[in-house]
């Protein structure tokens, strides 16, 4: 779900660059010029430009990365679905020919309950898959009324997902340009309105529905819906995963909305694994920019003594100059760190067998079953358990019972671990940056937290906290720290409304223009927000390229 933390790939016109320190995929002589300087992403559409890609680690793919942390185990270290990488972009890069391989998750939702079955039975559980009919089944198990009204629910976050598409794949309105300047510049900014009135023709009657859908509460959709509290909570974990946010809060019904407006080999809303990791996308990127001629820096924004950006500095201080610079980080680290001058936890763990959660034994076999290959929700039983799990956390303390997101993918992937062992995710909300007192997080307090967790897990599946034969952990702070990815917010920013569309990061450069000349924001802290992979890239590309054209 919450996951992909990564803008698309540039892609013409990349001219290949070799530095010793760099990550390189060719022998070629730096180039000390380029039209444009890229941080963190590479996809320059048809413009020409000779381009440089830069990255901030020695390893490819910001927070879409595979990392062998543990002997023999291959971690999506951060990013670990991919579902928002939009099809424009996934067909102009040719990202399957260069090496990008899904496996499509049917089931991909499994919500294990830990209340006693009835009769020596296990546990209920909830399991949400493709086929509507057993779907509609497993819904009937706790209300008829849900399970009948479940496709109309499916149909209405479809209409209203699709519509919004062509907002996405532009630019946000361009104000400055229909409000200053010459009548010709404002004709020419009449154009930028297309797509939000195509939006809304598509959206036509429903525009109350997306209306009021963006901005309330999602449990007063969901109330609406839904009566059966396991359906109403498993749906509402889409609403508040990877955001601070609680169900019941205002403009958790766009966080939901969000999760499922991509799509994935052509069917909307999924979700699957990359064969190899999340590191998989960023490597048949790069592949695709390096058959044009790519390369990887680690880098620092130069600016000029008129105040423009002038290129980036490398770590061994040596400059490239470049007439304008892109960066793919978030908002605060361009201008805070780039420039001179809460969240979860996430656990990495190998494992020496399969979790044998109480609702869903597992075979004599010990073969995976249908549900280890889904996003598995723990204490996830009700929303007041969630919405427990958030204050909790608004108070500067970790969760007591938190919300615990499962992923498995060594199930359907076999290259990620060795036979018999598998490779677990656990995304866990809701931890605040700082602890009360507004301290820092010591490592005595990652690991008291991190046995909550465990334990937690414990309770669904019995023998899993001696399955764990490595972990990785990653507090707000680190992946801050390792990743960049500011307070640890995977969406480089708040995904909340006053920080959407027009407003992302801030009404003054919702256009991608930075105000440093020559500076532009392609990430996930601007329009269209975290997860829609390569959005920004595509849509910055616009502004990149008619603003050179008076360069």
């Amino acid at each position: 779900m919450a996951a992909a933390v990564r803008a698309g790939l540039w892609h013409r016109g990349v001219i290949s660059v070799t530095r010793r320190g760099s990550h390189s995929h060719s022998n070629t002589a730096l180039k000390p010029q380029y039209d444009a300087i890229i941080i963190g992403a590479a996809y320059l559409q048809k413009g020409g430009l000779k381009t440089a890609v830069l990255e901030r680690r020695h390893v490819l793919g910001g927070a879409a990365v595979s990392e062998e942390i543990i002997p023999g185990f291959l971690f999506s270290r951060a990013s670990y679905l991919l579902s928002l990488l939009r099809p424009h972009i996934y067909q102009d890069l040719e990202l399957k020919k260069h090496g990008l391989k899904v496996y499509m998750r049917d089931p991909y939702s499994f919500t294990p309950m830990l209340e006693d079955g009835v009769r020596g039975r296990p546990p209920p559980s909830l399991t949400l898959g493709a086929d509507l009919a057993k779907t509609q089944k497993e819904i009937g198990k706790f209300s008829e009324k849900d399970a009948k009204v479940y496709p109309d629910f499916l149909s209405y976050l479809e209409r209203l997902a699709c519509a919004i598409h062509p907002l996405l794949d532009a630019p946000p309105v361009d104000i400055p340009g229909l409000t200053q300047g010459s009548l010709r510049k404002k004709i020419s900014a009449l154009r930028s309105l297309k797509p939000l009135v195509k939006s809304g023709l598509q959206l036509g009657k429903n525009i109350p529905d997306f209306y009021e859908l963006v901005t309330a509460p999602v449990m007063k959709v969901l109330n609406r819906w839904f009566e059966s509290e396991p359906l109403r909570a498993t749906l509402a974990t889409d609403s508040v995963i990877g955001a601070n946010t609680s169900p019941n809060n205002p403009g958790s019904g766009y966080v939901l909305l969000h999760h499922v407006m991509g799509e994935l080999e052509k069917e909307k809303g999924a979700w699957g694994y990359v064969e190899g990791g999340m590191g998989g996308v960023s490597q048949s990127i790069a592949r695709s920019a390096q058959s044009l001629g790519a390369d990887i820096f680690t880098n620092r924004v130069l600016i000029g003594q008129d105040g423009s950006a002038k290129g980036v500095v490398l770590t061994d201080g040596t400059e490239v100059h470049s007439k304008v610079v892109l960066s793919n980080a978030t908002p605060y680290i361009t201008f805070k760190q780039l420039t001179p001058q809460f969240v979860f936890f996430l656990y990495n763990l190998a494992v020496d067998k399969l979790p044998n959660f109480l609702a869903a034994p597992n075979s004599a076999d010990g073969k995976p079953g249908p549900h280890h290959q889904c996003s598995i929700h723990l204490n996830c039983e009700s929303v007041e358990v969630l919405e427990e799990a958030y204050r909790e956390g608004q108070q500067g303390r970790p969760s007591s019972r938190p919300m615990i997101e499962m992923t498995i993918p060594s199930v359907l992937d076999p290259t990620l671990a060795p036979p018999g062992c598998h490779v677990v995710s656990l995304f866990i909300q809701f931890t605040p940056y700082l602890l009360e007192g507004r301290r820092a997080w010591t490592d005595e307090d990652r690991d008291r937290f991190a046995d909550t967790a465990f334990d937690w897990v414990e309770r669904y599946a019995p023998g899993f906290k001696k399955s764990i034969v490595g972990k990785d952990i990653l507090t707000p702070a680190d992946l801050e720290r390792v990743f960049g990815l500011t307070g640890g917010n995977i969406f480089h920013g708040s995904m909340s409304l006053d920080q959407l569309y027009l407003a992302r990061p801030l009404p003054s450069v919702a256009d991608y223009r930075s105000p440093v000349k020559g500076l532009y924001l392609c990430g996930s802290g601007s329009h269209p927000g975290g997860g829609v992979m390569g959005a920004a890239g595509w849509n910055s590309a616009l502004k990149v390229l008619a603003d050179f054209k008076r360069l």
